[in-house]
């Protein structure tokens, strides 16, 4: 009797660029979705696009995790040039994506959430089923390895929290072996509190020598965690910083219009 064991992959030295992305565009007919954005992920640090709705981060997020190819520009994984294909390749060069609608079956217990589509068996031909307590002791181990302390993996998924359940997802990329991790607005629907819990594991995923990516049109939250920062309007890149070169209130200046927001309050100085 044989039971499936943990994936080991190695995760790669801190400082190695796992992805890059150089002059990278996306047109659909006449329309340009994005131009000419550069963005470098590297293991142990946390990568921040921040843009307004329609800036160009959905786009961003589809080429990175395979769902889109792009038109023009460079896509390297690790050094290697390529163009993807399909989510299912981002996967397997280590690319995972949670999106901020969770692909989780609310009415199934936490476990089977966290092995869905990948649920390991033991015993063979018509003896052959689940590992059920395989699934339950990994995944209470996983989540408290993320320090996530759940009593409970069988109650459903549907009674977490926004934020447990992103965490339940982070924790779950780590484990099946993802060396760049996706995150598309995960703070966007939770209060305060639930995004300061959420904001805590992508540290955690950091530290645990992944490179993230973390999509947001918050400048205070990627500023707790971020190493860089990318900031997207109307589909081209308007900004690029390093955590040195630029402060929360220049971050959140640029974010809010810059130039554009000093123009505009100018021009309502003068007609009242």
């Amino acid at each position: 009797m044989t039971t499936d064991t943990e994936k080991t992959e190695a995760v790669p030295a801190e400082g190695t660029a796992l992805v890059e992305l150089d002059d990278v565009s996306k047109y659909y007919g006449n329309i340009r979705a994005l131009e000419g954005v550069s963005l470098v992920v590297h293991a142990g640090e946390i990568s921040c696009v921040l843009g307004d709705n329609g800036a160009g981060k959905s786009t961003l997020i589809k080429i990175i995790a395979g769902l889109h190819q792009h038109d023009a520009g460079t896509l390297r994984i690790e050094g290697e040039e390529t163009r993807l294909s399909s989510p299912r390749e981002a996967l397997d060069r280590g690319i995972a994506t949670v999106y901020q609608d969770l692909a989780v079956v609310p009415l199934m217990p936490v476990w089977r959430n966290f092995f869905l589509g990948s649920e390991p068996s033991k015993g063979a031909g018509p003896f052959k089923r689940m590992d059920v307590d395989f699934m339950r002791r990994t995944t209470h181990a996983e989540l408290l390895r993320m320090g996530i302390d759940l009593r409970d993996v069988d109650q459903p998924i549907g009674t977490l929290s926004g934020g447990e359940r992103q965490c339940v997802a982070i924790a779950r990329a780590v484990y099946f072996g993802a060396k760049v991790l996706v995150l598309d607005e995960p703070t966007a629907a939770l209060g305060v509190k639930q995004s300061g819990v959420v904001l805590k594991y992508v540290a955690a995923a950091r530290d645990a020598g992944l490179g993230v990516v973390l999509i947001t049109h918050n400048p205070h939250h990627a500023y707790l965690v971020g190493n860089r920062f990318v900031l997207l309007k109307r589909g081209a890149m308007f900004g690029s910083h390093t955590r040195e070169e630029i402060t929360l209130d220049e971050l959140t200046r640029q974010m809010a219009g810059g130039s554009e927001l000093d123009d505009l309050r100018h021009e309502l100085e003068r007609t009242t």
